[in-house]
């Protein structure tokens, strides 16, 4: 409803209402819209970024070849090597054996020439082989964190050092089972998951090449 000059009449005052009173009705109509449309825009926006992600992860293409095969040659590994005056450890071991590991470095930070070589076993077990050139006994201790031998024993004439921490379960990681034994300037520590079978394996065939 209007009055003569056309200006609204405000119902619970029975009267046009004030340039003010316009001007503020104005104003509040104009906020609702802004807010409305925020909203509005908002959701839009969410919409967009979630068809965005699914489109992102239908057209991704995903690799469906086998994982790549991490086997490594070490007896050739070491054979290139040529460390003077050094037979580096590469046992010859049975079907069911291999290597994902091999390298060597000359003089590591606490100056000890290593080579190591991470065998897999046939059950899919861990053993770490690691040769230490004129080691000391630091570097020893080191490879094994520190911990105190719990005994030895002898594999096809050969004594070994024995660290075993099995009954600490998975917090002894890759070193639940270690053996360490001295040939000539060349001390080598196994380390790892395997049984005791895969152990003496490794062990056996570690003696044959190096005490020979």
């Amino acid at each position: 409803m209007t009055d003569a000059d056309g200006r609204p009449i405000v119902a619970e005052l029975g009267r046009p209402e004030t340039p003010e009173e316009t001007w503020a009705r104005k104003d509040a109509a104009r906020t609702a819209r802004r807010q409305h449309q925020t909203a509005f825009n908002l959701v839009i926006a969410l919409i967009a970024s979630l068809g965005i992600v699914l489109f992102l992860v239908a057209v991704v293409v995903r690799p469906n070849t086998p994982v790549a095969d991490r086997t490594v040659d070490y007896r050739q590994v070491a054979s290139q090597a040529k460390v003077p005056g050094v037979t580096l450890a590469a046992p010859a071991l049975p079907k069911g054996y291999s290597s994902n590991r091999a390298d060597y470095q000359d003089k590591t930070t606490d100056g000890v020439s290593v080579w190591t070589v991470g065998f897999i076993t046939p059950d899919k077990q861990y053993i770490g082989l690691q040769q230490g050139i004129e080691a000391n006994a630091t570097w020893v201790s080191n490879q094994l964190d520190q911990h105190a031998a719990t005994g030895s024993r002898t594999i096809a004439g050969t004594k070994w050092t024995v660290y075993d921490r099995r009954a600490e379960g998975d917090d002894a990681g890759n070193q639940a089972y270690s053996l360490v034994s001295t040939f000539g300037k060349n001390t080598i520590v196994l380390s790892g998951t395997a049984d005791d079978s895969s152990f003496r394996t490794v062990a056996t065939a570690v003696g044959e090449q190096l005490g020979s």
